[in-house]
């Protein structure tokens, strides 16, 4: 059957293309210390749902829609109509998959909802098919050794005794499994030799693998993504490292060194089983080298999810036009606000705004990225390691850190040392379990304060600096920016607070993930530090003030921090200027502790077990708690206005608010920000939720109760194999129900259709988002309504027709129109 690839040489370069595109169609793991939420279909982004659904179905063996009976049960209730089916059909029609894919009618999709198709089956490995005819399970049998070798390989610390380093993957993996005989034990037959045998090149690993499996450039591309699939996490941790080195401009190879690990076990096994497998196996790649096509189940799945998200953004819009009345200015209101509270655009902080504008009509609520427009490497006190506070699309473009007395700082770091001993030898072989017969009674105490959650909160730390040398017009130019992204450089409050958020929790492995993902899986505490101090710098006021920029001397910049599973916050109200107005502090605190109760009190409806707003207190440092806080669970949109278009609408805590007022935006330049950065990352949380809900199999977490952490990188749902990346399944699940609806993200901008249309042409990335319908894109118009969708190619639709001759390229302002 085989047929030898004539002039290798150039088809093993082909085969290297194949490899790199199939590396890009896997997500980023990043690891425990810094996680970020990861759009699961980020390699995917070029194609519509319905083929990237094809697609994870022949690699991945999952459905990444929710099932029928999910969007039927909203028709039953309302929530959704036919008249939403009907829309998302005729969109779909219009569509340029249209001419390529069959298309079903509204019939046909109405329908459906009372039948659920037939469950998605991966193309079979090799593995797969040598277990079938052997009884051995080889797939389970990789999965462990590869995961023997990776957690040494790739541990960041974990580990007492670690692997030594090669200068590959590869080359080390090769190391390991020449002399690895479980393979042999369990029946591959000269399995360490045939290791040893393979070219040190794991570029010709892969060809040769490819050549004697016979798959060829055309079978190759969904047949690698297949193997990819296989290795779980640690594929996704290799395309972390394949993230970081593009960002930084450099090249990486792990995830292809990976793919030729995993391509040598089936190679392997070809040969020993090759006769009984060989007429499955060209069935198999046959099968890869069709082109990967949605059938018609798969487009009415697709359809079915665009109706589910239109019904969502008419409750959006009622929601916002229910809240209109509340809109209305305060006759009795001091013109000057007394408080400005600018919050992270986290979903988490609309809960809060909202009960804190409650408060007095003198307050007035931001909402700005938690990064705060400074992407800083920062250095904590008393360490050398940096840690990269800003978004994971962004290289940092600063420097901070804390500066402390020297004895301060050596006091720090010796007795950083000294816990880090005592925790190695607690976990030593030698000495773990004397360890625990000796001192086991001593830390009763302890166990007794984790279980009953009255452990201590860590101290707060000193103010971090930025980097000296930043000279006066530079630290201007950031602060102007960062002013004019937020659209406040007029009316000023004599208090502008600052505030970050994080997430104190005890015991979960996964604490990065509730932290700021702007701030790059940390609290957002040292952005608003940093930039409190740099428009407290009298300095620089006096250069905004040059630049147009008039900030009172009366107005202190406050920083804080939103602490999320509790909805308290922390004033650093030391890092204040001398001399600064503090005789507002204490309404503010009085404030901020009434709002906190109310939004503890509406998030306890929500938190299993949650009685009341007081109980919400202590879920956060109960150490036996799988559910501190919901995260960012329910997210379904995206609003970029002024303040006074969503201030009076209950958004239940599902939106992301960032203030924008595109009156003030001359050049655009702030709407183009926005909508390739906080756009981009939003759309990266909330594709997560969407993948860990849909698909739970691939791109979940897992359950808690099972989790082990391996290597610092990520968590096993076990003892062994790979980790499992995405969000665990107490994270989108309250045990009786899903706590997030499974929606995509609704962006929705005040500004002109022109201005949009034109950033979206000149960022391609961006704009295959919208067109393929990963994000929508609505434009709200000057009263405040969802006004238009964008419809792809650049065109937009007025909300509510999909068809018909209103498609416009959007070339005049909302406001003329």
């Amino acid at each position: 059957m085989f047929a030898k690839l004539e002039t290798f040489p150039a088809a093993l370069l082909e085969l290297v293309a194949c490899a790199k595109s199939s590396a890009k169609a896997i997500p980023p793991l990043f690891p425990l210390s810094t996680s970020v939420a990861v759009n699961p279909f980020l390699g995917q982004s070029e194609e519509p749902l319905a083929v990237t659904a094809a697609r994870l179905a022949r690699v991945g063996g999952a459905r990444i829609t929710p099932p029928r009976s999910h969007w039927a049960a909203k028709l039953a209730a309302g929530t959704m109509t036919e008249a939403d089916l009907a829309d998302a059909t005729r969109a779909a029609s219009a569509h340029p998959s249209a001419a390529v894919f069959a298309q079903p009618t509204l019939d046909e999709v109405i329908a459906s909802l009372g039948a659920e198709p037939e469950p998605a089956a991966a193309l079979p490995t090799v593995a797969e098919l040598a277990a079938d005819v052997s009884g051995v399970d080889w797939p389970g049998l990789i999965e462990d050794r590869i995961g023997v070798w990776a957690a040494s390989h790739f541990d960041q610390g974990q580990a007492l005794w670690k692997q030594a380093k090669s200068d590959s993957a590869f080359a080390s993996w090769r190391d390991f499994a020449a002399r690895d005989l479980t393979p042999e034990i369990h029946g591959l037959k000269g399995f360490c030799s045939f290791v040893a045998e393979t070219n040190r090149s794991h570029w010709r690993a892969i060809g040769r693998a490819c050549e004697n499996l016979g798959v060829d450039t055309a079978a190759s591309h969904t047949a690698f993504h297949r193997w990819l699939t296989t290795l779980g996490g640690w594929a996704q941790y290799g395309r972390y490292h394949l993230w970081q080195a593009e960002l930084n401009g450099d090249l990486d190879s792990t995830v292809t060194e990976l793919l030729a690990i995993r391509m040598v076990f089936d190679e392997a096994l070809f040969e020993l089983y090759r006769d009984q497998i060989i007429e499955r196996w060209e069935q198999v790649v046959a099968a890869h080298q069709a082109p990967v096509t949605p059938d018609k189940e798969l487009i009415i799945d697709a359809i079915l999810q665009d109706a589910g998200d239109r019904a969502a953004q008419r409750a959006l819009a009622d929601a916002l036009e229910a809240g209109a009345p509340r809109k209305a200015v305060d006759p009795a209101a001091p013109e000057r606000p007394a408080v400005q509270a600018a919050f992270c655009i986290d979903v988490r902080s609309e809960v809060l705004r909202r009960a804190l504008e409650a408060q007095d009509s003198a307050i007035q609520t931001i909402g700005f990225a938690g990064f705060f427009g400074l992407a800083s490497a920062h250095k904590a006190a008393g360490s050398d390691v940096t840690e990269m506070r800003g978004p994971a699309l962004l290289q940092a473009g600063l420097t901070s850190q804390v500066v402390e007395p020297k004895q301060v700082d050596l006091g720090r770091r010796y007795s950083a040392r000294a816990k880090r001993a005592w925790g190695r030898f607690k976990l030593a072989a030698v000495s773990s379990f004397a360890f625990v017969e000796a001192t086991g009674p001593l830390y009763a105490g302890k166990l007794m304060k984790d279980s009953l959650g009255t452990g201590h909160g860590a101290a707060v730390e000193p103010a971090p600096k930025l980097d000296p040398m930043i000279d006066l017009p530079t630290r201007v130019g950031m602060a102007k920016t960062v002013l004019s992204a937020m659209s406040l450089t007029s009316e000023f409050a004599p208090i502008v607070m600052l505030a970050g958020h994080g997430a104190h929790v005890t015991n979960n492995p996964h604490e990065s993930a509730l932290q700021c993902g702007a701030c790059g899986g940390h609290a957002g505490d040292v952005n608003a530090r940093l930039l409190a101090a740099l428009l407290n710098d009298r300095d620089v006021r006096l250069g905004l003030r040059d630049q147009g920029v008039d900030v009172p001397d009366d107005t202190a910049f406050l920083p804080a921090l939103h602490h999320t599973t509790t909805d308290e916050i922390t004033l650093y109200e030391d890092d204040l200027p001398l001399g600064a107005d503090r005789s507002g502090l204490a309404q503010l605190r009085s404030w901020l502790a009434a709002a906190g109760t109310l939004a503890r009190s509406e998030r306890a409806g929500r938190l299993p077990r949650a009685e009341d707003a007081k109980s919400v207190l202590r879920r956060a440092r109960d150490w036996a708690e799988t559910r501190p806080e919901w995260g960012l669970a329910g997210c379904r949109a995206f609003i970029a206005a002024p303040r006074g278009r969503t201030d009076g609408a209950d958004l239940a805590g599902q939106s992301f608010l960032h203030n924008y007022d595109w009156q003030r935006d001359e050049g655009f330049g702030v709407l183009e920000l926005i909508m390739t950065a906080p756009v981009v990352v939003a759309s990266w949380i909330s594709l997560q939720y969407y993948g860990s809900t849909t698909a739970p199999a691939l791109f979940g977490g897992g359950n808690k109760l099972l989790h082990n952490v391996v290597g610092g990188i990520g968590v096993l749902e076990g003892n062994n194999g790979a980790p499992r990346a995405g969000l665990p399944w107490q994270s989108v699940h309250d045990g009786s129900g899903f706590q997030h609806d499974p929606l995509r993200l609704s962006v929705v901008i005040e500004a002109p259709r022109e201005a949009m249309s034109d950033i979206l042409d000149r960022h391609p990335a961006v704009r295959a988002l919208f067109d393929n319908g990963w994000l929508h894109l609505i434009a709200m118009d000057d009263a405040g309504r969802l006004a238009w969708r964008y419809s792809g190619d650049l065109t937009w639709q007025p909300l509510g027709r999909t068809t018909g001759a209103s498609a416009t390229k959007g070339t005049l302002p909302i406001a003329a129109e």
